[in-house]
């Protein structure tokens, strides 16, 4: 690195300069998360249904008693040895992480198509504790925009994030939020792609410094957290 060397006070003037610009961020940031807020709904009709270690349960059973739930769109493929090294990397924020916002009135589930002993091998390994359910053959990660059949793929119609064409995967991920109001369920928002970063507390730390993320090339020197 090659950074200017310069006095405290030439620093101090470079640090409230860009006080400035992070106090400005702060707002504009405010103002989307409220937009975010204010999102349209749109009601689930649709009996989803998944199988867990203690049998099947619905979409609601996932609320437990919390109005609000958070679905991280877990890559895992049926049959596959391969781990998302990047899903993987925000599953492990999140037992921390809902230690706290359980209080604040949401639930949390990870869903993928792999089959429950798979899930569950994989949850050993890692030590993770949250729920985590599979979709099997169902429509859940279909309807959300993550996962894609191979006629789909071959024809085109395959779209991620709102208009990404995908080829070649049959998953994806990301996140999706719903809302249970009395009896109903709505769904309320979903994130794909680098919209999951928000979930990705280790980059915010990194982002603070002067190497930044370190990478050469997105997430290069990422691994399992077993791995390194």
């Amino acid at each position: 690195m090659t950074q200017a060397i310069v006095s405290r006070e030439a620093w101090l003037e470079a640090r409230k300069a860009l006080l400035a610009r992070e106090r400005d961020m702060t707002h504009q940031l405010d103002a989307l998360r409220a937009e975010r807020r204010r999102m349209p709904w749109v009601r689930i009709d649709k009996p989803y249904r998944f199988d867990g270690p203690d049998g099947e349960v619905t979409l609601g059973d996932l609320f437990g008693t919390r109005s609000q739930l958070a679905v991280y769109h877990f890559m895992l493929a049926p049959g596959s040895e391969h781990i998302c090294s990047g899903c993987a990397f925000v599953a492990d924020h999140v037992d921390a992480a809902r230690q706290h916002f359980e209080q604040a009135d949401l639930a949390f589930a990870a869903v993928s198509r792999a089959p429950v002993p798979q899930i569950e091998e994989v949850r050993r390994r890692m030590g993770w504790r949250f729920p985590w359910l599979s979709s099997g053959d169902g429509d859940f990660n279909h309807d959300f925009g993550l996962s894609f059949t191979e006629e789909d793929r071959a024809a085109g119609r395959a779209i991620y994030n709102y208009g990404t064409v995908i080829r070649n995967s049959p998953d994806m991920f990301g996140v999706s939020i719903f809302v249970r109001q009395d009896d109903a369920i709505f769904h309320s928002y979903s994130t794909y792609h680098r919209g999951v970063e928000l979930l990705m507390g280790a980059f915010n730390w990194l982002d603070l410094t002067p190497k930044g993320r370190n990478e050469n090339g997105a997430m290069s020197w990422l691994r399992l957290h077993d791995e390194y």
